[in-house]
Formats: structure tokens, sequence, C-alpha cells
């Protein structure tokens, strides 16, 4: 593989972001892949995977060029190197690229392979509290399968067509999908391509989303003509699915305390055809008094430490602190505790977190459930999805029932 310098300079470039700016890495990358409109498809994927590649990985990579943060041009220079190094790619003759000690890379990488935060790349502090929650053999597993490229799932939209039909359009679009097991809407991309230029995504045919996350609207048990509330409903993705499984009959409310969130939900609800949506900005405590006992189904798709979804975001290793896990704990207590009250009796709710911590999932269910809005709610299932086990993404969902 020959590297060339306008895409390796947008490769340098991200990092910097990334690391010393603070940027979330989807948006270095997305920023990256407008730089020059004549890249092919083969240029974008050798920057967005690179990119990937060094977040993923810098922990180890840093540890074997001895750079630290914030990052230097140099540095990230350095990182670079060893990233060529250990993936078998000739350096090329260029200024920038200095003198690179192959040998004493691969030994280095040897060296530190043996130890799981170096070897998977992770903070101290992660490392620690992920073996406390989850023990050694477990959490061994799964941050190794945390740390794969995340596959890319679509949710076909059965409003407007069958998974069937969709496969076969888009398999006439060159995009070849094959169905998931257990996940009855769910189509999996063995090559990775843009799907959000096919005809097929443009007619609402179907959505981008992690299987996982897939199970936790089908998990609510809702049904047409039902009243539903999604408190956190953000961009919408489980709103979409909400919809969809309501065959568009009954009402779903649809709730975030960010307005411009909901406004991305509103452009994907008219691309998908769903119409039995309304959308409220959770400004005041009024919005919830209003909605109290009035809703069949609740989802609470709680705010957490997103640790089940690091292969989607892996500068979220970097980005997240042991202070925001232990404040996001807080906040979904008082999530559960204020929402719950929206649930009329003999309806029904959903708990549900992108996160692996039995603290921010199990524990916090007991704990609502031991609490005096909990008392009036039975325990009916759960189900904890992790990600070496299923090949998606890490989730919990807790189903609980109003008495």
């Amino acid at each position: 593989m020959r590297l060339h310098r306008n895409l390796t300079f947008a490769v340098i470039d991200s990092i910097r972001d990334i690391f010393n700016e603070g940027v979330y890495a989807d948006k270095a990358v997305e920023k990256a892949l407008k730089r020059d409109k004549r890249w092919g498809a083969r240029d974008r994927k050798f920057v967005a995977e690179t990119i990937y590649d060094i977040v993923r990985w810098n922990r180890l990579y840093a540890e074997i060029a001895e750079v630290k943060v914030p990052y230097d041009r140099d540095n990230i220079w350095r990182l670079f190197s060893v990233w060529c190094i250990l993936r078998g790619i000739a350096l090329p003759d260029w200024n920038q690229v200095g003198d690179v000690p192959e040998r004493r890379i691969k030994g280095r990488f040897a060296e530190l392979s043996r130890t799981r935060k170096y070897r998977e790349s992770i903070p101290d502090w992660m490392d620690e509290l992920c073996v406390s929650e989850l023990g050694e053999e477990v959490w061994t597993k799964e941050i190794a399968a945390l740390n794969e490229q995340a596959k890319v799932i679509l949710r076909t939209n059965t409003l407007n067509i069958s998974k069937e039909i969709l496969q076969k359009k888009l398999k006439a679009e060159d995009i070849i999908t094959e169905f998931v097991p257990n996940h009855p809407d769910a189509l999996l991309l063995p090559e990775r391509a843009n799907v959000f230029k096919s005809e097929a995504f443009h007619k609402g045919f179907f959505e981008v989303q992690d299987a996982s996350s897939q199970l936790v609207a089908a998990y609510l048990d809702v049904k047409p003509g039902m009243k539903v509330i999604d408190t956190c409903a953000g961009a919408g993705g489980k709103t979409l699915h909400l919809s969809a499984l309501m065959e568009n009959k009954g009402q779903i409310i649809a709730m975030d305390i960010y307005e411009s969130k909901l406004r991305k939900l509103k452009v994907r609800a008219r691309r998908n055809g769903a119409h039995n949506i309304d959308m409220r900005v959770i400004d005041s405590t009024k919005v919830i008094k209003k909605l109290h006992e009035k809703a069949d189904r609740v989802l609470i798709d709680a705010p957490c430490s997103g640790l089940g979804v690091i292969r989607r975001n892996p500068d979220s290793k970097w980005k997240l602190q042991p202070e925001f896990i232990e404040n996001i704990k807080k906040v979904q207590q008082e999530v559960l505790q204020q929402y719950s009250k929206m649930v009329k009796p003999g309806g029904k709710m959903v708990y549900a977190t992108c996160s692996i911590l039995p603290s921010e999932n199990q524990e916090q269910v007991k704990t609502f459930l031991t609490s005096e809005s909990g008392k009036d709610f039975t325990f009916v299932s759960d189900k904890k999805v992790l990600a070496h086990i299923s090949g998606f993404d890490g989730f919990y969902m807790a189903l609980l029932e109003r008495k």
C-alpha cells in the first residue's frame, strides 16, 4: 500500500483536533472527508479507518512512540509511524517522517501487549472500574469485543417495506446485506457502504441502527393505538422503531431536553412516513406533570456512560471521566423517579442504557423499586447484552409494570 500525502495530512490534522481540541472523532472524520471532493471510496475509507484506528489504539501507540497529550505535530507523525509499522505499511521518504526504529516498535508492541490496559488501550481507572463491576474474565473478553470495528446494521422501516423486499432493492444498488438471527427487522452489511446515498434510504425504507439498540423498542411491548412516551428521545432512532411497531396508530410523545435533537427527529419522521409522533421539549417540570398517569407505555432510554458503544465512539475512552459516571448515576435515578410517574396503572415501562456496568443498570432498577415512587411497580424481566456474546453493542433493558 502506497501512502498519499493529502490523505495522510487529513489524518494528522484530525488526530490533532481530536486530542488537542476535544473535537469528537465522528465530527473530525466528517470534516476530513469534506476536504477533497475528488477522493474516491477507497481514499475516504483510508482516511476514516486510519483516524479511528489511531484513536482506538491511542494509549498503546502513544506508549510505543513515547509521546503524551497534548501532541505537537512531530508527536502525531510518530503515532502515525507506529501505526504504519504495526500494519506493515512502508513509510514514505517525506521530511515529516524521521528515523523510525522498526525493530524497537515491534518489540515494544509485543511487550506491552501482555498487559490488558495497554493491549486494549484503555485508561487505568476504566480498567479498574470494569474489573470491579464485571470481574476479570468477563471484562477481558468484553473490552476485546468493544475494540473491534462496529458492524453496519440497518433496521427495516416496516411502515414502508418488508425486510425481504428491502434486501432485494439494496442488492439492485450493489449493497449486499444479510439477515440477523433473533432481530426481525435487521440487515447486516458484510462490506461497509455509504448507505445514506442509496435511493432506499431517501425513500425512508430503513434507518441505520445497531442490532442491540433494535431490541429496546420491541422490549416495551407496544400495540397499535396505545399512548407511548419516549422520554429521552434524542434524534429518535427508537421513537421511529416504536412508530413502526405501532403501525403508525395511536400516539407517541417524543420528549427531550434538547430541542435541536427533536428537530432532527422531525426530519427523520417525515422521511420514514411516521405520522403518530408528537414532539415536546422538556423545558420545565410542568411538561412531565401534565402527563402523570397518562401513558400505556414509557421508554426511559437513560443518559449513561456509553461504555457499551465504545466501538462506535472509540474517543469516549479518552473523553470519559470517572466523575462523569458518578454524576450520571444520580441523573439516571432522578429520571427514573420523575418519568415513571407518567405510566398509568397497569401500564409498563422500560429502563434502558447502552452501558455494561451493573451500577448503571440492575442496581439502578433495584434502587428505584425500593423507593417511594418505585413501590407501585413490579419487576417483570431484564436483558443484559454483552458485545463479546452478541457480537453487537453492549446494552441493558429492564421491563417494569405499574400495579
